[in-house]
C-alpha cells in the first residue's frame, strides 16, 4: 500500500521470493546438493568394475546375438508352439484379471476413507500396502513353490499383484465421488447397502470399466515375463528357446509378445477412451 507521499510501506530493499516446499531456501539447497552427491557416489561405487573393455565386449556380444536372432525361425511347428503358449498367456490375463478384480472391489471400498468406518478403512489399506510391497516375480516364485510349475502359479502371482494396483486406484475415484449425492440418499432413510448401490456405484461404474481394462492390458504383458520362473505362458518358451540357443526362435516369441502386448494397448486405449 502506497503512503501520502506516494512511497510504499514495504523497505526498498525487500523482495519477493517464490515459496519452497521445503521450508526454508538453504534447507531446498542442502536437499539437492545431499541428493546429488549420493547419485554420483551410487553410480561411482556400483560402476567401479566396469571398464571400457567390458562396454565394448559386451556391445559385441549384443551385436552378435542380434545376428543370431535374424531372420526369426518361422517353421511352422515353431509357430504353432508359440500360438499355443500365447494363447495360455491371454487366458492366464483374463482369468487373473477377473480374479484379482473381484478380490478388489471389498478392499477398494473399505479403503476409501469417504464410506468405510474406521477400523475397516485401516484393514483394507494395510492389504494394499502389503500386496504393492513384493515385485512380480518374487510372487510368482513364491506361487511356482506352493502349486507347482504351470499357468496356476502365474493366475494366482498376477491376481495378487492386481489386488494391490486396483483396490489402491479404485479407492481413490471413490474418495472423488460428489457426496452431496449419498447426503441426498442418505437423508430418504436408505440403508448403507443401498446408498452405495444408488449413489456410489454410478458416479465410479465408468472408472471401474476403465481401471479393469488397463489392468487387464498389464496383466498381458506381466504374464509374458513370469513364465521366465516357470509361472507358465508365452516366457517359459522363451526361457527355453534361450537355454537351448534358439536364439531365432526367441526372436520369434518376442514378437509374437510385442504384437500381442501392442494389441491390448490399443484394445484397452479405445475402451477406456468409449467409456470415459
Amino acid at each position: 500500500m502506497a503512503t501520502e507521499e506516494g512511497h510504499s510501506e514495504f523497505p526498498p530493499d525487500r523482495t519477493w521470493r517464490r515459496p519452497t516446499t521445503f521450508g526454508n531456501h538453504r534447507v531446498k539447497w542442502a536437499v539437492y546438493v545431499g541428493a546429488t552427491l549420493f547419485v554420483l557416489w551410487s553410480l561411482v561405487s556400483l560402476l567401479a568394475d566396469v571398464s571400457l573393455g567390458r562396454l565394448l565386449t559386451g556391445v559385441n556380444n549384443g551385436l552378435l546375438l542380434l545376428e543370431a536372432m535374424v531372420p526369426p525361425n518361422t517353421a511352422s511347428e515353431n509357430v504353432d508352439r508359440v500360438v499355443g503358449y500365447m494363447g495360455e498367456t491371454i487366458a492366464m490375463a483374463f482369468v487373473a484379471t477377473f480374479t484379482g478384480v473381484l478380490i478388489s472391489l471389498p478392499i477398494a471400498f473399505g479403503a476409501a476413507e469417504n464410506i468405510a468406518p474406521r477400523p475397516i478403512y485401516y484393514l483394507s489399506r494395510g492389504i494394499i500396502s502389503i500386496t504393492r510391497a513384493i515385485d512380480e516375480l518374487i510372487v510368482a516364485i513364491i506361487a511356482v513353490k506352493a502349486v507347482g510349475v504351470g499357468p496356476l502359479a502365474g493366475i494366482v502371482a498376477i491376481s495378487y499383484l492386481t489386488i494391490g494396483f486396483f483396490s489402491k486406484l479404485f479407492a481413490e475415484d471413490i474418495e472423488d465421488i460428489d457426496m452431496g449425492a449419498k447426503a441426498a440418499i442418505d437423508a430418504t432413510g436408505a440403508s448403507r447397502f443401498q446408498t452405495l448401490v444408488y449413489a456410489v456405484v454410478p458416479q465410479v461404474a465408468p472408472r471401474f470399466v476403465g481401471l479393469t481394462v488397463y489392468r487387464w492390458d498389464i496383466n498381458i504383458r506381466s504374464s509374458t515375463i513370469i513364465g521366465i520362473v516357470g509361472a507358465g505362458g508365452i516366457g517359459t518358451l522363451l526361457l527355453r528357446s534361450f537355454e537351448r540357443y534358439e536364439y531365432d526362435f526367441a526372436a520369434l516369441i518376442l514378437l509374437a509378445i510385442i504384437a500381442v502386448v501392442l494389441a491390448g494397448e490399443l484394445f484397452s486405449a479405445y475402451v477406456r477412451r468409449r467409456v470415459q
